[in-house]
């Protein structure tokens, strides 16, 4: 079922069975002029005034989805922190140590192949360190906006 209204009456409502088409438009207008020879349309219409006109009148949605739908996202969000957080406790001291062993780099101190080849593996981690650590900061803050949703979802009304 669609409807629709006249900028000129937003009161009237012309109800049509299906979707939004140009053959439901026209039915619309059927009615439409119904009503105008019927002397039930208070509103006098342009020369040229047509189907195109018509504005559709869309249902409002109930707005339970949205309260739903941010509840389950909170809990994403948590969730992937939580992921986060794992992922970083578990990298954060082979990363510090691969973090101290640069330094040699920049010694005047002589260094084997060995230890460089041990350092360019451990590139690897200090990156994926590094990487996970910034992704960890950024969804912890959005990670407080969801803590808050769900709060929020978790008070018992007042009574």
């Amino acid at each position: 079922m669609v409807q629709y209204t006249l900028a000129q009456s937003p009161e009237i409502i012309l109800s049509v069975p299906g979707k939004d088409s140009a053959k439901a438009r026209d039915k619309a207008m059927d009615q439409l002029m119904e009503l105008m020879d019927t002397d039930q349309l208070s509103t006098e219409l342009e020369e040229g005034f047509g189907p195109q006109q018509l504005i559709e009148v869309k249902e409002p949605t109930i707005d339970n989805t949205s309260g739903e739908d941010a509840i389950t996202q909170a809990v994403q969000i948590l969730n992937n922190l939580a992921t986060l957080k794992l992922k970083v406790q578990e990298s954060r001291s082979e990363a510090l140590e691969i973090r101290k062993a640069v330094d040699v780099l920049f010694s005047d101190n002589m260094v084997t192949e060995e230890e460089i080849t041990r350092l360019k593996e451990g590139f690897k981690v200090l990156k994926n360190f590094a990487q996970a650590n910034i992704r960890y900061q950024e969804a912890r803050t959005k990670a407080e906006q969801a803590r808050q949703v769900l709060d929020q979802a978790l008070k018992s009304p007042e009574k």
